[in-house]
């Protein structure tokens, strides 16, 4: 049989308070009381419950992990994984254990994120961004619950955000083809509505413009971060006359999509239309030919992530943004042959 509280306090002849305290080390009890409530909890091999501890601390040491939005299209994405795995590594060296948020039904419902945080005692918050954020997480945000966004901005009193310089992360891309002599240049965007590809796709334009490289409408396609719609972006890319000389995609999912697209028209990649993706998931190395992309650093950001939070839960002054720099990795796909060059 389960003992209580309750029971212990009476088999060491003191209060239920007196044990709280001598569980998680509070208040001011003598020696002699301390010794005999821990041998009373020694014999009998006392566990406290979760809830005991967290009314008796104000600390559960659980961190909720919400995935904000259309949550589908991002908790299956490598790169999500990738930030969130390096997050739960950091976070648990630290102390703390994740309770995730879940699910279609609880978004669908408009359900108060910072009701559910508070039920479960939690000690802070990481909000991971989908699209169409429903207004429980700005409602979150402005609490005094501590919060970190990953790839959203937050604006709240006890939050903080870090994203990729995603506007450094086009301009690279442009500039790469640029210097190399690559005019004619597609781009393979996120949703219409994604905050972040519309970051890069503004990117994209406004570095095109400054280098005098045609911006074509057609050109210019929409998927959904997946290999299918990459696929599907690039098959009507293909079929405007003449074709770019390049493609330039917002995630590597698409990327290869557009990879398998090209293929099927027959072309050949980098000889007749040059390659690059974003994110650097693991399975670029392994492509045919591998892909080229631009490095989001997402051991990073998963890392800095847990470390800011930390610092909020505790009262310390922390940066309200992180912008963690890109890097072009130019594997296969993105070398540029001398027939580019002659175009």
């Amino acid at each position: 049989m389960k003992l209580t509280i309750e029971q212990i306090a009476k088999m060491a002849g003191v209060s239920r308070g007196t044990v709280s305290k001598v569980i998680n080390n509070t208040g001011s009890i003598s020696p002699k009381t301390i010794k005999k409530v821990k041998r009373v909890i020694e014999e009998t091999g006392y566990q406290p419950s979760f809830s005991a501890k967290t009314l008796a601390t104000q600390k559960s040491n659980l961190i909720g992990l919400i995935f904000a939005g259309n949550i589908n299209a991002r908790i299956n994405h490598p790169f999500f994984t990738e930030v969130i795995n390096a997050f739960k590594t950091t976070i648990g060296k630290l102390g703390y254990d994740l309770l995730i948020f879940s699910n279609n039904n609880f978004s669908k419902n408009e359900q108060d994120y910072l009701a559910r945080s508070k039920h479960f005692h939690l000690d802070g918050c990481l909000i991971i961004a989908g699209e169409k954020v429903e207004q429980a997480v700005p409602e979150l945000d402005q609490s005094s619950m501590p919060c970190v966004g990953i790839d959203i901005k937050l604006t709240g009193p006890n939050s903080v955000y870090i994203m990729s310089d995603n506007i450094k992360a086009a301009t690279l891309v442009v500039e790469y083809f640029h210097e190399n002599a690559i005019n004619n240049v597609a781009f393979i965007a996120g949703p219409e509505d994604s905050i972040i590809s519309n970051i890069r796709k503004d990117a994209f334009i406004e570095s095109m413009n400054r280098f005098g490289m045609p911006v074509r409408k057609e050109w210019i396609q929409h998927g959904d971060y997946f290999e299918k719609s990459g696929y599907e972006a690039m098959k009507r890319i293909l079929a405007e006359h003449p074709i770019p000389d390049a493609v330039y995609a917002v995630s590597d999912m698409m990327a290869i999509g557009a990879m398998k697209a090209i293929k099927d028209e027959g072309l050949s990649i980098p000889d007749d239309i040059v390659l690059i993706g974003t994110d650097d998931i693991e399975v670029c190395k392994f492509t045919d030919p591998p892909l080229a992309t631009v490095m989001q650093n997402k051991e990073k950001m998963g890392t800095v992530a847990a470390h800011m939070l930390f610092e909020l839960i505790n009262g310390k002054e922390t940066s309200d943004q992180v912008l963690v720099d890109p890097e072009l990795l130019i594997r296969e796909s993105g070398l540029i042959q001398n027939n580019h060059m002659k175009r």
